[in-house]
């Protein structure tokens, strides 16, 4: 694999503490996948995101950036962070304008961009994440799911080449969350590597394709969907589970150690197997 962002030995600790949020931590992020990073709260999931965007800066331990390490003056920071987008959990912190076109323009008039690619941007990002007929919205007047189409708006109008999103599809119901993997598709499909954090490992199953596994701000495992909920002892003992075919394909594998039915045992666990790698859009 071709990497984009690598972490190497990386420690960090929040201060006025004294426990370690990231310890020992080496990550390699695959240029042009869809990442999931799953978790218990407190595993260290933000704290990798905030050093990913150079917010943070490691105590220990080197970032890279397509092979180059990190500095952090000012100048490296600012083109860092137009590289890599990230999107909070919560989008109130992060929409700060009054209406919806003002806020998606922020980031552009921070960067000095001239008037005509200004709105040019604005208006593509406003077609691109239907918010069209909110441009002029107040802020405070939008639904939850309106908010996170305008927080990721407002990453996406800088062109990342790594999209960085916490917790998603937290509190959305199964419509907005469906319109929500529609656009995180479209923007893998346009070019932009994807990493995400999420407890749910139903629509981490289906959507991902590699996942990193954090405990006490360690990396416990990685790999393809297939690859880590196969292991069942290590998820359990981190009390985070599988998806429900991977429990079933778990239950079949108890059935047949005591069942002379091997054929049809076989057939049933194929099926799954066939509907786990289909990867539908939910």
């Amino acid at each position: 694999m071709t990497w984009l962002l690598e972490f190497v030995n990386v420690d960090y600790i929040y201060p006025g503490t004294s426990q370690t949020a990231i310890q020992g931590l080496t990550l390699r992020i695959p240029i042009g996948k869809r990442c999931a990073v799953i978790g218990q709260n407190g595993c260290g999931k933000t704290t990798l995101f905030l050093l990913a965007n150079s917010l943070y800066k490691p105590q220990k331990g080197r970032i890279f950036w397509q092979g180059k390490q990190l500095t952090y003056d000012r100048l490296s920071l600012t083109q860092h962070r137009q590289k890599v987008g990230l999107v909070f959990q919560n989008p109130e912190q992060q929409l700060i304008a009054l209406t919806v076109e003002e806020d998606i323009s922020y980031g552009l008039c921070n960067l000095d961009f001239s008037e005509p690619i200004i709105s040019q941007k604005v208006e593509q990002a406003l077609t691109e994440f239907d918010l069209i007929s909110l441009a002029k919205r107040p802020i405070h007047q939008l639904s939850l799911g309106q908010k996170k189409r305008v927080s990721l708006a407002d990453v996406m109008v800088l062109e990342p080449e790594l999209l960085i999103l916490d917790e998603p599809t937290a509190y959305l119901d199964p419509l907005h969350t469906r319109q929500l993997t529609q656009n995180l598709n479209t923007i893998h499909e346009n070019g932009t590597t994807l990493l995400i954090a999420t407890h749910d490992l139903e629509w981490v199953n289906s959507w991902a394709d590699w996942i990193f596994v954090l405990d006490q701000g360690k990396l416990i495992l990685e790999g393809t969907p297939q690859e880590v909920f196969q292991q069942h002892e290590i998820l359990d003992s981190l009390q985070l589970g599988v998806p429900l075919g991977f429990e079933l394909l778990s239950l079949l594998d108890e059935i047949e150690r005591t069942s002379t039915a091997k054929q049809e045992i076989e057939k049933i666990r194929n099926k799954i197997l066939q509907k786990l790698k289909s990867k539908p859009v939910i």
